[in-house]
């Protein structure tokens, strides 16, 4: 059987993102919040709940136990500024945490995702079964020569 790691990530989390789209609704403020403190502007695109929310129980499930904070971190972006006057290093900004926590509990609440004391959040049995069937699916989809292995 496959499992999330023989998939490309991004074929796995649109996937999964369409799976998720029933359990994970998005808040009402969520239209106006920005994904960390070194944007401009709330995120454009229609699913960007449903996405992240993908990619965070992948990071979850390859990464962890992971806290918030390491995934601020994760998904945070370099701030780069103008390359004319450059004196100083590039600086890191850190992703928005309420929308993270406000994801890892949602995909508490569907019982994917679980606290391990004070070591951070794992996917559960049922978090692992999802990622695995519905890479499976994507390993289905894809032109594989490779596909009669897991036959």
């Amino acid at each position: 059987m496959p499992t999330l790691y023989d998939v490309p990530a991004d074929a796995l989390i649109e996937a999964l993102a369409e799976r998720l789209a029933d359990e994970v609704e998005e808040p009402e403020w969520a239209a106006v919040a920005k994904t960390g403190s070194d944007r401009e502007l709330p995120p454009e695109q229609d699913n960007f709940w449903q996405v992240r929310a993908a990619s965070l129980l992948r990071k979850v499930a390859t990464d962890g136990p992971v806290g918030v904070d390491r995934l601020s971190t994760a998904y945070g972006k370099t701030k780069k500024g103008s390359n004319r006057y450059q004196v100083a290093p590039a600086h890191k900004g850190s992703g928005s945490k309420k929308i993270i926590r406000t994801i890892l509990q949602q995909l508490e609440d569907a019982g994917y995702v679980g606290t391990e004391g004070s070591a951070g959040r794992i996917v559960t049995a049922e978090g692992r079964s999802l990622l695995d069937s519905v890479a499976g699916d994507v390993l289905s989809d894809l032109d594989r020569p490779d596909l009669e292995r897991y036959a």
